[in-house]
């Protein structure tokens, strides 16, 4: 079992539970988590939600960010300056489209969640743009989606 410094097994999903995963998600989200696609901007659920909580992967609902984390980018996507576990998110080369960018993957599940850019705010200078249909939102106080049945709390 890999473990982040935050206490969640980042031991990914067998086949069995991710096929479970995969039958509950839209069209949509199965676009943009296994397909590496892009939600179209100023359209994701979540962009001007403010509310305090955490946002988790909406595949296999290891946490990802923290509100407070999240700032106004201008982007049309929610946007993060750094994510709750450095391990939770990693970093993949991407050369689609002409462009040199490093998409953010969930750590656990390898589901597509969006891109990082270094222009983001102080105290990180990053900005983690992150497809909603990406994300579940949890409320500050309310139980963790645990589709795996792991039983991890922040």
């Amino acid at each position: 079992m890999t473990q982040s410094q935050s206490g969640f097994d980042l031991t990914p999903p067998n086949a069995d539970q991710r096929v479970q995963l995969e039958a509950g998600l839209s069209a949509e989200e199965k676009e943009v988590l296994l397909h590496h696609g892009t939600e179209a901007p100023f359209c994701g659920g979540l962009l001007n939600q403010k509310q305090a909580g955490v946002y988790c992967c909406r595949l296999c609902g290891l946490p990802l960010f923290r509100q407070e984390t999240k700032f106004e980018s201008g982007t049309g996507w929610p946007s993060f300056y750094q994510p709750i576990d450095p391990k939770h998110v990693i970093g993949v080369e991407d050369n689609s489209y002409g462009m040199r960018r490093i998409e953010t993957r969930c750590a656990r599940c390898d589901s597509h969640q969006g891109h990082v850019f270094p222009d983001g705010p102080k105290p990180t200078g990053l900005r983690y743009c992150i497809n909603s249909v990406s994300l579940a939102f949890v409320p500050e106080g309310a139980a963790l989606p645990d589709p795996l049945e792991r039983e991890e709390r922040l």
